[in-house]
């Protein structure tokens, strides 16, 4: 009997990694549409940033992007959109594409269809009333999801959007980043607070390096415009 019960908790405790697994997969769901990066010849790249606004970084990174004539996407979270407003209509006034990142930026993974309605509908609604008038694409936290998320997603007509390049994985950001872009790639950065000093240090150079190889920096939006024909 001892061996049974070692047997039965041995596959539930994998159960529970593949699903965990799963959860954080990048490239695909259970329902509706994700995108992590496009299949196409032309060298464009999407640069995006997740979290925020905050008020001590909206500004610099928006002047970088100025300075240097890209335009990216940020996926802001409700919470931050509602405190910095001002900041939020920096970006969107700016000429960027704003995209939904949750309202508090929880892992939902088991979390309510109340919840989940919660944190994309009011994340919605906080980008709406800035004027945003463009499509609405959605960033899971943390890239996790399971079934009410995709579900609700799908419910909505709204595309979950990842990336082929967490460009915070490699140890030097930039060089991690170029070495790794293909064309029609979706880059991950983050860099609205303190603690991401490193990643906006790294957004020039990642900037100037792609150029250099020919790459032209385009929005979620006119990414997916190429996949869909």
């Amino acid at each position: 009997m001892k061996k049974i019960y070692i047997v039965i908790i041995a596959v539930l405790l994998l159960g529970f990694i593949q699903i965990w697994n799963y959860s954080k997969s990048t490239t695909s769901q259970l329902f509706g549409d994700l995108v992590h990066r496009v299949d196409t010849d032309e060298m464009v790249v999407a640069l995006t940033f997740d979290d925020g606004p905050s008020t001590a970084y909206t500004s610099y990174i928006v002047d970088l992007l100025a300075e240097h004539d890209v335009k990216a996407t940020f996926f802001l979270t409700g919470d931050e959109i509602t405190r910095n407003r001002a900041q939020a209509l920096e970006i969107f006034k700016a000429g960027h594409t704003i995209g939904n990142h949750s309202f508090t930026h929880p892992r939902m993974i088991f979390t309510t269809p109340s919840e989940v309605a919660h944190q994309v509908d009011d994340t919605t609604a906080a980008i709406r009333s800035l004027g945003y008038e463009g499509e609405i694409f959605f960033r899971p936290p943390y890239g996790k999801k399971l079934y009410f998320l995709p579900r609700h997603l799908e419910a909505k007509g709204i595309t979950s959007i990842t990336w082929d390049v967490d460009a915070e994985r490699g140890e030097d950001i930039a060089t991690y980043t170029i070495e790794n872009v293909k064309p029609g790639s979706i880059i991950l950065l983050h860099v609205m607070y303190q603690s991401r000093e490193t990643s906006r240090q790294a957004v020039p150079e990642i900037i100037e390096g792609l150029r250099a190889k020919g790459y032209r920096f385009v929005t979620i939006p006119e990414l997916v415009k190429l996949r869909r024909g």
